[in-house]
């Protein structure tokens, strides 16, 4: 039975799906120094685990940063350029069964793609991401390990960095809750703890991220944004996207396979091919 491979080779980190009969086989993240060694390694333990031939694959279609770093045969194998935001609309679309939406990819960067049907176009994006987060939490935290991040972040207090509506009116305003952000840091104190801190470096990245796709979205009627990347799996998009959602009466999807979308996107172009 043959499979298409979609291999998202970053410069530290490679994800890598199969597409067989219509279905994800089972998604593989695999760390190393540089693309070529995480590529090498990924591609392998993923034949290995999953018990697949070489002569099982039909095609190998690579994307992202560090696929310009392939210009050979992987295995002996012939690979393929992936158009990553291609990929990125045609993976969240695959993922989340629906049409028409904004596609969030939250990697190191942000970008935006509409899909509207078959319609898939990049329209933008912003420099805030992953990267900031992690290059603020070196600067600020002395970390930049996402995992410790997050757990300090579970033990914060965002009143305590952020100002809110509440700290500078009495009342409501027209369609903002006094819990809204009034201005990201604004309240941040030099003696602030670092379970705040942190906690606001998340809640910063994330707010600026959903309101720059709430502002993609105006005249379009898209009300549904997928969001797709490794920034996915912080566990503050569980509450953080929900109260944008109830305020501005949008949907924030968050699929199965997030962190994998763009190389699932990858292999389905394979199938197109």
């Amino acid at each position: 039975m043959k499979i298409a491979i979609g291999i998202d080779v970053g410069i530290s980190t490679t994800k890598i799906v199969g597409i067989c009969d219509g279905k994800v086989v089972k998604p593989l993240r695999i760390k190393a120094t540089d693309p070529i060694t995480s590529l090498y390694g990924a591609f392998g333990k993923y034949l290995y685990d999953n018990r697949i031939e070489l002569v099982d694959v039909k095609k190998v279609m690579l994307t992202g940063v560090g696929a310009a770093y392939v210009d050979k045969p992987v295995y002996g194998l012939p690979t393929k350029k992936a158009e990553e935001f291609l990929a990125d609309g045609l993976g969240a679309r695959f993922e989340s069964k629906l049409q028409k939406m904004i596609v969030v990819s939250m990697g190191t960067g942000t970008s935006l793609v509409q899909c509207d049907d078959n319609n898939i176009r990049h329209i933008g994006g912003i420099g805030i991401g992953g990267g900031t987060l992690n290059g603020l939490s070196r600067l600020l935290l002395k970390t930049d390990n996402i995992n410790e991040i997050a757990e300090l972040a579970k033990k914060g207090d965002v009143s305590k960095i952020n100002l809110l509506i509440g700290d500078i009116s009495q009342h409501p305003l027209p369609g903002l809750p006094k819990s809204a952000t009034a201005s990201l840091f604004a309240n941040a104190q030099g003696n602030a703890s670092r379970e705040d801190i942190a906690l606001g470096l998340i809640c910063m990245v994330l707010q600026s991220i959903g309101s720059a796709t709430i502002l993609s979205s105006l005249n379009s009627g898209i009300r549904d944004f997928v969001l797709i990347g490794n920034l996915t799996l912080l566990p503050q998009c569980e509450y953080i996207f929900p109260m944008m959602e109830k305020l501005y009466d949008v949907r924030f999807i968050i699929p199965k396979h997030s962190e994998f979308c763009t190389a699932i996107g990858a292999a389905l172009q394979a199938e197109k091919k």
